[in-house]
C-alpha cells in the first residue's frame, strides 16, 4: 500500500456495525484493494480503522489512521501506521475492545 489511500465507498464508517462493513481503497498507483472493517474507533484523539484484506488468506490485520477531509466527507484519507509504538498501542486497544469477538494469539 502506498502512503495515501482514499475511501471509495458511499457507506459512511460512522454507521459502522457488527454486520460487516467493506471498503475499497485506491493506492497512489490506482490499484484497488478491498478490506473488511473489523473496528473503527477514536484513540488518543485520532480515528483508526482496523481492517482485514478481503481477498488474502493470511489473517493479519492492517491498521490505518483515518484523516478526515473537511471539504469532502466521502474522501477520507487512510494512512498506514508506520510508528511501531503507535501501531502496538492501537492494536492493544483494538484487542481490548474486541476481546469477546476474536481469539487473539499472544
Amino acid at each position: 500500500m502506498q502512503d495515501n489511500n482514499l475511501l471509495d465507498n458511499e457507506e459512511e464508517l460512522d454507521d459502522f456495525d457488527d454486520e460487516g462493513t467493506f471498503i475499497t481503497l485506491i493506492d497512489d498507483d490506482g490499484k484497488e484493494t478491498s478490506f473488511e472493517v473489523l473496528d473503527y474507533f477514536n484513540f488518543n484523539g485520532k480515528d483508526y480503522a482496523v481492517v482485514l484484506p478481503y481477498e488474502e488468506t493470511e489473517e493479519e490485520v492492517v491498521i490505518f489512521e483515518v484523516k478526515h477531509n473537511d471539504n469532502d466527507e466521502n474522501s477520507d484519507e487512510y494512512v498506514p501506521l508506520e510508528n511501531e509504538d503507535t501501531m502496538f498501542a492501537v492494536f492493544e486497544e483494538f484487542k481490548k475492545r474486541n476481546a469477546d469477538n476474536f481469539n487473539f494469539e499472544d
